[in-house]
């Protein structure tokens, strides 16, 4: 449901239960949801980082996922600055991994 003018109208119990966004069927698409699942999943990892290297990877694969819903959602700047960031990542987790097996 939305306003006039293609707006974001909000329902339900105290305003936030609900939200219609113009052009889905109620709720959000499986491009929204895939979005939101890859800036999640990034954040997460980002937090675990110094835990262990293969949270720097999973890191740069989450910036990987950022930098395609970027691009499918015609955010191109987005898409362009999650994909350089999928290369520090990478090439932070490979000294990393470098730097453990010299070590070991």
């Amino acid at each position: 449901m939305s306003d006039a003018n293609g707006g974001v109208v909000v329902e339900g119990r105290r305003g936030w239960s609900s939200l219609h966004f113009p052009g889905t069927a109620g709720g959000m698409d499986a491009l929204t949801l895939f979005g939101l699942f890859a800036v999640t999943f990034m954040l997460i990892c980002y937090m675990l980082e110094d835990r262990a290297p293969v949270w720097t990877f999973a890191f740069a694969i989450g910036c990987l996922m950022g930098s395609t819903y970027g691009f499918l959602q015609g955010a191109w700047p987005f898409g362009a600055v999650e994909l350089i960031w999928f290369a520090v990542a990478l090439r932070r987790w490979w000294k990393l991994r470098a730097d453990s097996q010299s070590t070991a």
